[in-house]
């Protein structure tokens, strides 16, 4: 029988999102069923309201859900009801990247987290009374919902203890900033790095440049109090780009040579050329930041041709399985503090969360669900 939920509805594109009554499935063969506790709020929720990422009106966005499993369907074997769990994203688990332990590169994944449906159409949501269906399923989840159903490669287990309330933002956004550095670039033990935007993506990526042993670790943003809490999670050295031409500023903190690493976490692509124009020879650019559909950029071809690149990188690369487990205990021992970039919302505050992420008054809303 389908139950009652809560959730976020877009109901169109470029309007609020509207809190409303709906129902959800009970899951089938391979799904699982989860009592959401709280979710992330994401920039690529915005750009999926404003149309900039294929997925489907009307519909329920979110995909940096924490919550309990309630119930699963048949053949699932990962999680069981009472797990306590992170959803991640998805991946199908067959296909030759998934085979080879490179889940974010699912041959899958796009339909997986835009076609806002399982693979038979089906939606798991629907308007109250078995009325007209609702898209599901975004990134696997449409975690802006009181319960939602899941794919159940996409939950990672946490200890009893963990505080789900706070680990959300983990599933997407803080593990894709960490996972670049991590996975993506992996810099050597006194490298130098630049990372160009300082939210929840750009934070977790110094964190983690420090984990990795860089020595100069440069934080870029157009906010003061982003760059002072940059400081606070591993920045050597900060740069207000409205104050400083950032490619001068990052040249003349390492003499002149430019870093070893940059990654781009904005999605403005002015940016990126100035992420590029601030590499040494042969540095690497990682590419974080979603820019609107349609976007392009264009780089100078002797930049590029002595010897840098730019590289494109989905979700921190890597497996939810490892990677979310690794940041909570780095949260534990006081390595990885990203408590410090939250800020928590009900869910009838959807909108005001989203805005206030918008306009940098907050770095990683956080929305808890009613009990």
């Amino acid at each position: 029988m389908p139950q009652p939920v809560v959730a976020a509805v877009l109901e169109q594109y470029h309007t609020p999102l509207e809190v409303k009554e709906l129902e959800v499935d009970e899951p089938r063969p391979g799904e699982v069923l989860v009592k959401a506790v709280a979710t992330g709020v994401c920039h690529t929720d915005a750009i999926t309201r404003d149309a900039d990422l294929p997925f489907p009106a009307p519909g329920v966005l979110g995909h940096e859900g924490a919550g309990i499993v309630e119930a699963v369907g048949g053949d699932v074997t990962m999680v069981a009801p009472g797990d306590r769990v992170v959803v991640g994203w998805p991946w199908c688990g067959v296909c030759r990247n998934c085979q080879a332990g490179r889940h974010r590169y699912c041959e899958l994944m796009p339909p997986m987290v835009t076609m806002g449906s399982r693979f038979d159409h089906s939606c798991a949501l629907h308007r109250p009374g078995g009325g007209d269906a609702v898209h599901s399923h975004y990134f696997g989840q449409s975690s802006f919902s009181t319960r939602y159903v899941t794919w159940e490669r996409s939950c990672v287990k946490v200890a009893d203890d963990a505080p789900l309330e706070l680990l959300g933002p983990l599933a997407c956004g803080l593990s894709t900033g960490a996972g670049t550095v991590l996975n993506t670039l992996d810099p050597e033990p006194g490298s130098s790095i630049a990372i160009f935007g300082t939210g929840a993506v750009g934070l977790s990526a110094l964190a983690m440049a420090s984990e990795k042993a860089c020595t100069t670790i440069i934080g870029v943003d157009l906010v003061d109090s982003r760059l002072k809490l940059a400081t606070e999670f591993g920045a050597t050295h900060t740069v207000n780009a409205k104050e400083a031409n950032a490619v001068d500023a990052i040249r003349e903190i390492t003499g002149g040579r430019g870093v070893d690493y940059a990654v781009e976490t904005t999605g403005n692509v002015a940016v990126l050329r100035n992420c590029t124009e601030a590499l040494a020879m042969p540095g690497v650019c990682a590419v974080v930041g979603g820019a609107p559909a349609g976007a392009e950029f264009t780089l100078d071809h002797l930049t590029i041709l002595w010897g840098r690149s730019v590289r494109g990188t989905l979700g921190g690369e890597g497996q939810s399985a490892s990677l979310i487990p690794t940041l909570i205990d780095l949260h534990r021992l006081g390595r990885f503090p990203f408590d410090r970039m939250v800020e928590y919302f009900d869910l009838e505050q959807v909108n005001e969360a989203m805005e206030a992420s918008h306009h940098g008054e907050v770095i990683k809303p956080v929305l808890r669900m009613p009990a």
